[in-house]
């Protein structure tokens, strides 16, 4: 089993999600943060599927941060 961390950020008009740390790009999407959520962990299992194991090799991500900056 593999643990992962997913991002989820709300819209007006939904809600999107997808992974840290994968090879590629995975997203799901959903009205609700639950829909995302498995939206998300569907479209990883194909996307591993897809490209095998090696979507996995990275470092793993110890702690993930979310900050704000100004341009």
């Amino acid at each position: 089993m593999k643990y992962l961390k997913i991002i989820v950020e709300k819209y007006k008009d939904g809600y999107v999600a997808y992974p840290v740390g994968l090879k590629g790009v995975v997203v799901g999407e959903g009205d609700t943060y639950e829909e995302a959520l498995e939206d998300v962990k569907s479209a990883i299992k194909f996307h591993l599927e897809t490209f095998g194991k090696e979507i996995f090799d990275m470092d793993e991500i110890i702690e993930t941060f979310v900050t704000e900056v100004t341009l």
